[in-house]
């Protein structure tokens, strides 16, 4: 994106008349507003441009289970530790170093003489591999935009024998399921992510809003892109209509990118799945098909997670909200770790590590402390 269309997806005047609005329909409905977004990027950009500070205080948008790094569970971080401990190189991105598994990190087994490599993406992996015959791993973690690239990958014939993959990747529109079915949940509408869409399509979230009778509202990221669809989901929660809105036609379609998906399906299938301290997610995970066993690192070597899980977690461990924080049942100000045991220099939870985590974008940027004293007050 160049300067001169950044800057028009950035205008303050237009921002301005789309945040008038929202008051204005706030103010038309008349009582507290719970919506949810389920992307790392969303909170990040709202805490970047400050857009919180814009929204109606009544208006709460909660910061959903859109964070994968957040939602990778602990057996899955001893598995990677476990492999290094057996003599792996492990690779994996940077966010994924310091995500505690039940009782060591990535970070803690390379401290320890393991090797772990930091990349930027699985290609860099692969390169890895062919400098040595040695075992390398790519522990592969994110939603299904990254899983299509883990999927790419792993239909070349020209990958070195040695190259395998842990699969951690998710897939969001079922973990949406479980927080719209939570009887506690006082989620009225969805802000879906748009780079997620750009694969999938709009179109999947008509099941769901046909299910639950909830609106979504498919948004992009920068500032305009989050008002608009910010606007238009407190429209369809106002009048009570359930439906899906595309609030970013420049990038998403109905159907989707049709070869991706196709790529996607042909390396993965759905399988239920632990969320990191949410749940149990029905065909929440995405694991590797038979067809590519001899890629999947589970399946390639006698994974010992014990190995990793030492005495099990911490006392501090115990206590971390980060799993409520997830499905907006807490925030991070509800945590008696947040900013004293748990900061980002030396943190506690999943939530506290990641550039998408709310504990580290609230700790970075400044949550709204009114928040917490609005969902108590909902209840």
């Amino acid at each position: 994106m160049n300067g001169t269309t950044q800057m028009k997806f950035r205008d303050p005047a237009r921002a301005k008349a789309l945040v008038d609005r929202l008051h204005a329909l706030m103010a038309e409905i008349g009582r507290p507003v719970n919506v949810m977004h389920v992307c790392g990027s969303h909170e990040q950009a709202m805490a970047r441009f400050g857009l919180r500070a814009t929204f109606p205080k009544s208006l709460n948008m909660i910061m959903g289970p859109g964070c994968p790094v957040c939602i990778t569970d602990q057996p899955e971080v001893d598995e990677a530790v476990a492999l290094v401990m057996q003599g792996a190189t492990v690779a994996t991105y940077g966010d994924m170093l310091r995500v505690p598994g039940t009782s060591k990190s990535l970070a803690d087994a390379q401290a320890a003489g393991g090797r772990v490599e930091v990349v930027y993406s699985i290609d860099q992996a692969v390169a890895i591999a062919r400098t040595t015959t040695d075992p390398v791993v790519f522990f592969a973690t994110g939603f299904e935009t990254t899983a299509v690239t883990t999927a790419t990958v792993l239909l070349r014939d020209d990958l070195p024998s040695n190259f395998t993959v842990l699969s951690a990747h998710k897939f969001v529109p079922p973990a949406m399921n479980v927080v719209a079915g939570m009887e506690e949940s006082l989620v009225e509408g969805f802000l879906a992510a748009g780079h997620a869409a750009i694969i999938t399509g709009w179109g999947i979230f008509e099941e769901f809003v046909e299910k639950y009778r909830m609106p979504v509202v498919v948004a992009g990221f920068e500032p305009l892109d989050i008002l608009a669809g910010m606007v238009a989901l407190v429209e369809l929660v106002g009048r009570g209509t359930p439906a899906v809105v595309n609030a970013y036609p420049r990038c998403v379609t109905r159907e989707g990118n049709r070869r991706a998906q196709e790529q996607l399906w042909r390396v993965f299938k759905m399988q239920s799945g632990h969320w990191r301290g949410i749940a149990d997610i029905p065909e929440g995970n995405l694991e590797i098909r038979d067809e590519f066993a001899h890629r999947d690192a589970r399946r390639v070597y006698r994974v010992d997670p014990a190995l990793a899980a030492g005495d099990g977690p911490s006392d501090l461990a115990v206590q971390c909200l980060c799993g409520s924080i997830m499905v907006g049942l807490k925030t991070p100000h509800d945590c008696a770790l947040y900013g004293k045991d748990c900061v980002p220099e030396n943190p506690v939870g999943a939530c506290m590590v990641s550039s998408e985590g709310t504990c580290k974008i609230w700790w970075q940027y400044g949550g709204r402390p009114d928040v917490a004293a609005m969902i108590g007050g909902a209840r």
